[in-house]
């Protein structure tokens, strides 16, 4: 009885040893997981403004990737698989907003939802993501 003790808690030692560094390995794979998947929007809107002349506007916003909108009558889409695509790994949307000057910006509001630093450009879109909260 009393090895029984012993081996549950060595095992209950080691847990609570790993467990720490098994969250911090998922959250970094949903921090790259981010970048990958701004990295795909970011090539769907390249392939959309080709086709269209321009961006969706911030009003469409990124659902203009996978539906049709009637600012874009050469639409010749989806240029992402499905609307499953526009969530980040916490279940939110990507957000999505366009300058007077033409760039796009396309961030997400990470793990808190309390929002992130938003880029300055598309180019700086996939780096420039940091929980504020």
């Amino acid at each position: 009885m009393l090895e029984l003790l012993v081996v549950m808690g060595i095992l209950a030692a080691l847990t609570a040893m790993a467990t720490p560094q098994v969250m911090g390995y998922f959250g970094k794979a949903k921090t790259q997981s981010v970048q990958l998947q701004i990295e795909n929007i970011n090539t769907a809107l390249e392939m959309y403004y080709v086709e269209n002349g321009s961006y969706p506007s911030a009003s469409a916003g990124l659902k203009a990737l996978v539906e049709a909108t009637p600012e874009a009558p050469r639409w010749n889409g989806p240029y992402l698989k499905n609307a499953r695509t526009l969530l980040d790994p916490w279940g939110r949307p990507y957000q999505y907003s366009v300058t007077d000057q033409g760039e796009y910006n396309v961030y997400s509001l990470g793990p808190s939802g309390k929002g992130m630093k938003k880029p300055t450009s598309a180019a700086s879109a996939n780096r420039s993501w940091a929980d504020n909260g």
